[in-house]
């Protein structure tokens, strides 16, 4: 062997599919009384459909999309889950999603399964009317693929409540005469969507970091009041909760963008931040901050970092950067396996995508059944339900997170009774806690509904 090719590090696998199996799998080692057939019927998906269609752009072109449509899992009810649009969409990253979809709702214990779409574009480069021609061809190719007891989508990068208005009046013309209102949530609240629905992921994000800090998850640290906090992307989610935790007496300090990073360490207004980046197109440049790069961020001192951009973001090659005291994932997928096992050596609590950023979700399930029974709830009520749900899945992850640590000899013993190996079982992290919280509803739901036909 060429000795200079000893001395390059292990790549790191990044695909999101690979990712999302790598989780399971480490998680189902904690399950061992499952058999095989049903872990292999747990971690694919049920259904992949790829789409490709033209439009007529703004400037008279004819241009070719490609459409994904990934179905993970119904055991629990039907298929839920966002619709993306960005140059970067793969089939596997739509296929990790979905399943990240079915265990987050398994996790917030709402009567959903698991989907996510996307489209192949680049929304900077398109016109309001191509995004529209886009959607509505997109969704007419996927015809009764979805449906309000079938597969139900929501926003998602690149995504907003005036898409999801166009999935709705696509679907509606497809399906004359019947109530269609629950075919897709994240709607405008005039037509059907759920108040709270904008701000649901971010402020599930602080009832989920209060509540864990109430618990004692982080020493000397019990409320985000007096928090110092840097959020990474600063679109929706992420913008959304540096309000809100400035809101509670948090210290916002740093965030970014694709465009850049700042920081403050006295930190700054985020709505001054949010001001700056609608009038600039970027948070870069904002009075009192200086520019930082987003590798800088990731690695600041502070109390909470909030990753609320894309997949991969902590990685084995900036894990040991880190010095936050705790992570909240508003993002899907931001930290890799090999991250989380540095992480955790590290004393570093992460609170997983799956729980942390679950509160989109469940406000979609309740916009879902305010369209069901024809009503519309105040937003306080929605809050206040969003609060009781966070709160009992935080309880069950760390419950299940501490049940397991606590019992690994008879997991062991277990797992060579049912023939599943010697393979060294360690104490877990959050994330495989609620992987573990979550497979286990959807598997002892499959096998209580039995096996059809």
């Amino acid at each position: 062997m060429n000795p200079l090719e000893t001395a390059l590090p292990v790549q790191e696998d990044l695909n999101p599919f690979h990712i999302a199996q790598e989780q399971f799998e480490h998680a189902i080692q904690y399950l061992p009384e499952y058999r095989q057939g049903l872990v292999e019927y747990l971690v694919r998906p049920e259904r992949v459909i790829i789409t490709e269609f033209p439009i007529t752009t703004h400037f008279g072109d004819v241009r070719n999309f490609t459409g994904y449509r990934v179905l993970h899992n119904r055991a629990r009810g039907p298929g839920k889950g966002g619709i993306r649009y960005h140059p970067g969409v793969t089939a596997d990253e739509v296929r990790a999603l979905a399943a990240w979809m079915t265990w987050k709702c398994a996790v917030m214990n709402v009567p959903f399964g698991g989907a996510k779409g996307g489209v192949v574009c680049n929304p900077k480069d398109l016109t309001k009317d191509d995004l529209r021609m886009i959607t509505r061809r997109y969704i007419a190719e996927l015809g009764d693929a979805i449906g309000p007891h079938t597969d139900i989508p929501a926003p998602d990068v690149n995504t907003s409540a005036e898409t999801m208005a166009w999935v709705f009046d696509t679907y509606a013309m497809m399906h004359p005469g019947m109530n269609n209102m629950p075919v897709v949530t994240g709607k405008p609240v005039e037509m059907g969507g759920s108040y709270g629905r904008n701000e649901a992921t971010s402020r599930g994000c602080l009832f989920c970091v209060q509540h864990a800090l109430s618990r004692g998850l982080v020493d000397g640290l019990d409320s985000v009041d007096g928090a110092t906090v840097a959020v990474q992307g600063f679109g929706n989610a992420g913008s959304i909760a540096a309000l809100l935790f400035a809101e509670q007496g948090a210290t916002i300090i740093a965030a970014s963008d694709s465009s850049g990073a700042i920081y403050s360490a006295s930190g700054f207004d985020p709505a001054a931040a949010l001001a700056r980046k609608k009038e600039t197109g970027s948070v870069v440049g904002l009075e009192g901050t200086e520019e930082i790069s987003n590798e800088q961020l990731l690695a600041l001192e502070c109390d909470i970092l909030i990753p609320a951009a894309l997949e991969n973001q902590i990685r084995a090659d900036n894990a040991d950067q880190v010095k936050a005291r705790l992570i909240a994932e508003a993002a899907n997928g931001p930290t890799t396996p090999a991250a989380d096992r540095i992480l955790y050596a590290k004393g570093i609590p992460v609170l997983p995508d799956i729980l942390a950023n679950a509160g989109g979700v469940t406000v979609s399930y309740f916009e879902w059944v305010q369209n069901i029974e024809n009503e519309q709830w105040d937003e306080d009520d929605v809050n206040a339900k969003l609060l009781t749900k966070m709160n009992s899945a935080s309880d069950s992850v760390l419950d299940t997170q501490e049940a397991i640590n606590g019992s690994l000899s008879d997991i062991r013993s277990t797992r060579r009774r049912n023939g599943r190996g010697d393979d060294p079982i360690e104490e877990i992290d959050l994330r495989t806690a609620a992987y573990i919280l979550a497979v286990k509803r959807v598997a002892d739901v499959t096998m209580k509904r039995g096996i059809w036909p």
